[in-house]
């Protein structure tokens, strides 16, 4: 039994993940710590597991074997380098970090350590992920030239029972999140892009203030390719009815995925058994497990997520080109971040 320590909830998945926790067979979660003592303290009341006001003596406890952060953003670093050299597993919200800096300083405390880190980047298992990847794989959209993927949702806008939206009011604190729409929801699209056409040389981004907070709620970032390929990520807090969309375009054929109807769409020149008409794509793969219990199954094999952690590290990568990008209003070549 994997013995767990959910640090800090923050974030809103927080409560999903301790779900995650208690449901799995093989985790328990034995403690809690919060960065607003109150918070934590009543979460750990709810499960009657002991709360740490003091992160150091909860860390410094060798019958916690692992810990689940969902501190602020700002916070990832401290408290992960912190647990990494603590001896404790990490599973952690995304981003790692705001920054590529903070990225690689955690990196060295996990590695240094040995411990094993996963980040949750949910879309990367769904079946509709992995039917896309598939079709790509199988060359029937010829060279990629395109894709363009949107996450959006209603939660700025203000409605009768939610003035504010039903967001958090701290998912505006630009120095909690670094950023807003496009380092919450965005971020999604962006490693599913990234996932697609690998990392690109530049990103440029536009970020809108719809509902006047000190983030963007409304936001679009370019990805520049040295083979002329594009990839456009686009999210929001702003709108009513958007379902998550994929395109992918190539110079043989396109697919389209719109949660709407559930559906993959291909059209494609080398599937002359369509007539160049768009076709549902069968047989998708099976979805794969959660990056929680990936984690705990690398946890009790001793291996390590690799391909999760480069996925995640160019995330952030391509976050902090993105929010530099508006800063300076001009376009950020990737290889020109700080280590």
């Amino acid at each position: 039994m994997i013995k767990v320590a959910m640090l800090s909830f923050w974030h809103v998945h927080a409560g999903d993940y301790a779900k995650q926790v208690t449901e799995h067979a093989n985790t328990e979660i034995v403690a809690v710590w919060d960065e607003l003592p109150a918070r934590g303290q009543q979460e750990a009341e709810k499960r009657g597991v002991p709360f740490y006001e003091d992160l150091g003596e909860l860390l410094a406890n060798p019958e916690i074997d692992a810990v689940v952060i969902d501190t602020p953003t700002n916070l990832h670093r401290e408290v992960m380098v912190a647990a990494a050299k603590a001896g404790k597993h990490i599973f952690t919200e995304k981003v790692i970090a705001p920054t590529l800096k903070e990225v690689n300083e955690i990196l060295d405390a996990v590695n240094e350590a040995g411990v094993t880190l996963t980040v949750s980047l949910p879309r990367l298992n769904s079946a509709s992920t992995l039917a896309i990847q598939e079709i790509v794989e199988k060359e029937l959209l010829g060279t990629l030239t395109l894709v363009r993927t949107r996450l959006s949702h209603n939660g700025g806008i203000s409605t009768e029972s939610n003035p504010n939206g039903w967001l958090p009011e701290h998912f505006y604190n630009a120095e909690q999140c670094g950023g807003g729409a496009l380092i919450d929801l965005g971020c999604h699209p962006m490693y599913l892009t990234r996932l697609l056409l690998g990392l690109p040389e530049a990103v440029s981004a536009s970020y809108g203030y719809v509902t006047g907070r000190e983030v963007e709620d409304n936001a679009v970032a370019t990805l520049q390719y040295a083979n002329g390929a594009i990839g456009v990520v686009e999210a929001g807090f702003v709108n009513a009815f958007s379902p998550f969309v994929i395109e992918v375009h190539g110079t043989d054929g396109s697919v389209l995925y719109s949660e709407h109807d559930g559906r993959v769409l291909i059209r494609s020149n080398k599937l002359a058994e369509t007539n160049g008409q768009w076709t549902a794509y069968e047989n998708w793969p099976a979805e794969r497990i959660s990056a929680f219990d990936q984690w705990v199954s690398h946890i009790q094999n001793g291996t390590k997520a690799e391909t999760n952690i480069q996925l995640a590290v160019d995330l952030t990568k391509l976050m902090e080109a993105a929010n530099q990008s508006v800063a300076k209003k001009q376009q950020i070549r990737v290889d020109s971040l700080t280590q």
